[in-house]
């Protein structure tokens, strides 16, 4: 009983909007697909309801009184919202078509995003995607970007975000290396190998090594015989045999599933912050951009 009585409150307060807008129960029913007759019985209940008058009623003209007009206002938001709620629903049906640009760093682009985007094609033909690979932090807002994958914490408040994966460093080597000079057990071990160190782009300075020895997290930069400012190259020496390099797992996988790396010092593995999308609040029901983020959550999730 106390559902329908909110049903019929809602109903005579969108009834109320329009012939409050249209200046007559006859326009108003007619934008509502319904008979003047049911729009004045509404706004009868209506003001039932409220206790008050909500117009001034001639046989020639339709009047909000003093009370009608405070009320209108917030009876139009009503409306409004009620033709949002309309809008995200056709837009959930629409299937994912247009452009899509998503940056994303080298890394994430070659080994995660970029092998994931033939599926999501296939899936859907009519969606066409822009895939911008750079170290630059990009303002979406301004570049008109639809997703972003960043790492780190996210300070821009215009943004909604989703974790995909938690970021995760470990050691690595190829097993032809490792037979040869042996598997260090603990990060001490380190300085009777050779490494590979990685140099970032953006900065010049190298990644520093992080481990997890007894509770705590230490950071080091090995000295280094071989040193590089791409993951790629990173990891094509490792399987090469040069020696130990630390890399995300994410960039890693295939090698390790393909048996042409394997992990090192896995006990002292550190989870840095998490790898997470972005998005501007003006794609919140965007098709296209959820079903990306759905694809970045899977893909993600396979290299995990």
């Amino acid at each position: 009983m106390k559902e329908q009585m909110v049903l019929e409150r809602l109903t005579g307060l969108i009834a109320f909007a329009r012939a409050g807008t249209l200046g007559s129960y006859t326009a108003a029913a007619r934008s509502l697909s319904i008979s003047p007759s049911a729009i004045s019985k509404s706004i009868q209940r209506l003001e039932k309801q409220l206790g008050v008058s909500l117009f001034t009623r001639t046989t020639r003209s339709l009047t909000l009184t003093a009370e009608g007009r405070e009320l209108h206002e917030r009876a139009l938001r009503l409306l409004r919202d009620a033709e949002e709620i309309e809008q995200v629903a056709a837009s959930a049906r629409s299937e994912p078509s247009g452009m899509l640009r998503i940056a994303a760093s080298l890394p994430i682009g070659v080994h995660v995003i970029a092998p994931a985007l033939p599926a999501l094609r296939r899936k859907y033909p009519r969606l066409s995607v822009d895939l911008r690979l750079s170290d630059r932090f990009a303002d979406i807002v301004e570049e008109g970007i639809d997703i972003a994958v960043r790492i780190g914490d996210l300070a821009d408040s215009r943004l909604l975000s989703r974790k995909l994966a938690p970021l995760r460093l470990c050691c690595f080597a190829s097993p032809a290396y490792l037979a040869e000079r042996g598997t260090p057990r603990h990060p001490d071990d380190l300085a009777a190998h050779d490494t590979v160190t990685l140099r970032y782009q953006s900065t010049g300075q190298p990644l520093r090594w992080p481990f997890r020895i007894a509770g705590k997290v230490i950071e080091t930069v090995p000295p280094s015989g071989l040193t590089v400012d791409a993951s790629e190259a990173l990891v094509a020496m490792l399987v090469a045999g040069a020696g130990i390099g630390m890399g995300a797992t994410f960039v890693t996988a295939p090698f390790v599933a393909r048996g042409e790396l394997l992990p090192v010092l896995g006990d002292f593995m550190v989870e840095r912050s998490a790898i997470t999308a972005v998005w501007p609040e003006s794609r919140r029901t965007n098709p296209a951009v959820r079903a990306a983020l759905d694809m970045l959550g899977e893909a993600f999730a396979l290299r995990d």
